[in-house]
């Protein structure tokens, strides 16, 4: 509901190229609407370009263009809410990424829990992996998030 993509704006230089890749028309329409407080400005800042696309296929598309690329798309590294992000997390979708980034690029990954199969299927497509866990405040230490920081060598 934007929070990502709120957190990036906050930090990024206003020199910054953002690029939201939105599958689903309606989420724009409710940061619009009901949604707007939640969203704030972000839709309307310089720095982003929309692209009412599949993520996947604007990763697909791309070849070292990207700095960095955020999946914040699922509740983890499989399909688990939507089969076709499966894609994604595969071998061949973070091949995909792995190519669309610029050398020293980091791919983002966050996760409702941890999964090491993933951290290896990220260290076969070429990258170096940092872990961290974050403890969920809401519902306190028994809860944790999970976020793959996957750099692309030089």
């Amino acid at each position: 509901m934007g929070f990502t993509l709120g957190a990036a704006l906050s930090v990024l230089p206003q020199t910054s190229k953002i690029v939201v890749a939105e599958l689903i028309p309606q989420v724009v329409k409710w940061a619009a609407g009901p949604l707007a407080h939640l969203f704030g400005t972000t839709l309307s800042d310089p720095r982003l370009f929309l692209d009412m696309r599949d993520v996947h296929d604007v990763i697909e598309e791309a070849e070292e263009i990207f700095d960095g690329i955020i999946f914040d798309v699922d509740n983890g590294p499989d399909g688990f809410v939507c089969a076709a992000n499966e894609r994604l997390y595969s071998a061949w979708g973070l091949r995909a990424a792995y190519a669309a980034l610029r050398p020293t690029g980091v791919l983002a990954i966050w996760s409702a829990y941890p999964d090491d199969e993933f951290v290896e299927r990220l260290v076969r497509a070429g990258f170096a992996v940092e872990e961290i866990t974050v403890p969920d405040t809401e519902i306190g230490q028994r809860a944790v998030h999970t976020i793959w920081l996957a750099e692309k060598p030089r």
